[in-house]
């Protein structure tokens, strides 16, 4: 019985994943990246300074953002991803140093990741600064939602920034100005929220975004607009500043700040109701127990060691699904096999982590060295092999809903259904049985790597393998049988694999 099952799992398996995604946005198509940093694409007032006791005033500060290109690349108009690092909105001295910077790790991991697709990828930086140990938390709440305000009008500046580029300076950098994603990493996964969902300052008036019954935490006329195109000025008995100090300053002014899709991996939304027919399409990477971003709707509290409650949010679990009935997510819904979104559920748009650490809440960032912004004691992840795998299944996710979102003509579609014996290829899996780790050796490129449960639910996926050799570790797999479905350029070899 046993053998019956497995075998017409293989035939299922041939029939139902014998797909392939296949040329530029998709796979990498370039070998080297070409970074042209500190690109300055705006200016605005930061606060940071003022609440350090430096200055009476906010202080305008330039907004930089690395740009990746793929190198030798001859397309002149190309979708153009901005990615939004992590950190707290603080700097890594005050946040625990393990990042919150555009020299983040996992930022320069995936913009090199990106650019290999064909992808320009800018690296935005974004004012920080709050007060996350006040003892009020009506106070933390108005400094970290004023927080968030400010990146939302920082990352609708960058967008800005680089539409101008397009229609005054000759397109220096080669982008569409009509193919932009938002694309937001922990805190910066809540800008990507609010960047797609929030449309006017008073969709902030709500009760837990006002400071009393009467006084809302953010007034446009003190904090600019949205897009961060209005002048904001302080009035006269304003908390913490001086009477006409200036924390807005309007930059690309007349330029739309339209983009085509939002994409947080990690982070929250600030509030549901903010979510409606006219916003883009979302894509949410969230693990299922982040204690510092819940995926369910549930009270923010920050990092260790402060742990002080803040304000009700609400992450993917909650989020992704109200995207979709409000039809944003009808873009992904073409008959395409993406290889992992089956092992995340049936959510469109919502790839779903499980952990066994109740502390896991970024499973795809991992730094060189234990404190690569040299904060003492930070003891900041360095598995580089788990998390390398998290960032292939979510480019795996990724790439194909970026291409449908913003029409890059991808072919999601072609067929490759050429079940190929091993030795036609030279495949060679050892040790099998095996206890640890798995070797795969071949005679052609292995392209990706795909394991199956005998329920096919799939278990791993390490996709842009391109070599002869991978080592796959076991990691938490249980005892028992699996099916591993081995990609080459022409077709894919199903072999079983067990562990024990």
């Amino acid at each position: 019985m046993k053998n019956f099952t497995l075998l017409l799992f293989l035939s299922i398996l041939t029939i139902q994943l014998g797909f392939s995604q296949e040329g530029r946005f998709i796979d990498d198509v370039f070998t080297d990246v070409d970074v042209q940093e500190n690109v300055i694409y705006g200016a605005n007032a930061t606060i940071l300074p003022r609440l350090a006791g430096l200055t009476d005033e906010a202080v305008l500060r330039p907004l930089n953002a690395d740009v990746y290109t793929p190198s030798g690349d001859t397309e002149t108009e190309r979708p153009l991803i901005i990615l939004l690092h992590t950190g707290n909105f603080l700097p890594p001295t005050s946040n625990g140093g393990c990042g919150g910077t555009v020299k983040d790790n996992d930022m320069v991991n995936f913009a090199n990741r990106l650019a290999r697709k064909g992808y320009v990828v800018a690296v935005a930086d974004y004012r920080i600064g709050w007060n996350p140990v006040d003892p009020d938390q009506s106070i933390r709440t108005f400094f970290l939602i004023n927080a968030a305000f400010r990146g939302v009008q920082d990352s609708r500046t960058a967008v800005r920034y680089f539409k101008r580029t397009v229609a005054e300076n000759g397109n220096p950098f080669g982008v569409d100005p009509n193919k932009i994603a938002i694309w937001g990493f922990g805190t910066g996964g809540y800008i990507a929220y609010g960047s797609s969902f929030l449309d006017e300052v008073t969709d902030t008036f709500v009760p837990k975004f006002f400071l009393n019954a009467t006084t809302p935490m953010i007034i446009e006329g003190i904090n600019g607009n949205v897009d961060g195109t209005t002048v904001g000025i302080v009035p006269e008995g304003y908390p913490g500043f001086p009477a006409g100090d200036t924390l807005n300053y309007p930059n690309h002014v007349g330029f739309s700040s339209e983009f085509q899709l939002g994409i947080a991996a990690g982070g929250a939304n600030g509030e549901n109701s903010w979510i409606d027919e006219n916003d883009t399409p979302f894509i949410g990477f969230q693990v299922e127990t982040d204690p510092f971003a819940p995926c369910e709707t549930a009270v923010l509290t920050v990092p260790p060691p402060v742990n002080l409650p803040i304000v009700e949010v609400s992450g993917s679990c909650v989020t992704i699904p109200l995207v979709n009935d409000a039809g944003l997510n009808d873009v992904f819904d073409v008959n395409f096999i993406d290889d992992v979104s089956a092992a995340s559920g049936d959510v469109v748009g919502f790839y779903r982590f499980t952990s066994n650490d109740p502390a896991e809440s970024a499973p795809w960032n991992f730094h060189l060295v234990a404190e690569p912004y040299g904060v003492a004691g930070s003891d900041c992840p360095t598995d580089a092999v788990s998390a390398q795998m998290v960032a292939d299944t979510m480019m795996a996710f990724a790439t194909p809903r970026i291409c449908l979102a913003l029409g890059l003509g991808c072919d999601l579609t072609a067929v490759s259904t050429n079940n190929l014996e091993a030795a036609q290829v030279g495949l060679e899996i050892m040790p099998n049985p095996a206890s640890i780790d798995v070797r795969f050796e071949a005679a052609e490129n292995i392209q990706s790597i795909y394991v199956y449960d005998l329920t096919g639910r799939l278990v791993k996926a390490h996709t842009d393998i391109n070599a002869l050799q991978f080592t796959m570790q076991r990691n938490n797999l249980a005892n028992g049988l699996y099916v591993a479905q081995v990609r080459f350029e022409n077709g894919f070899v199903s072999q079983k694999l067990s562990f024990n």
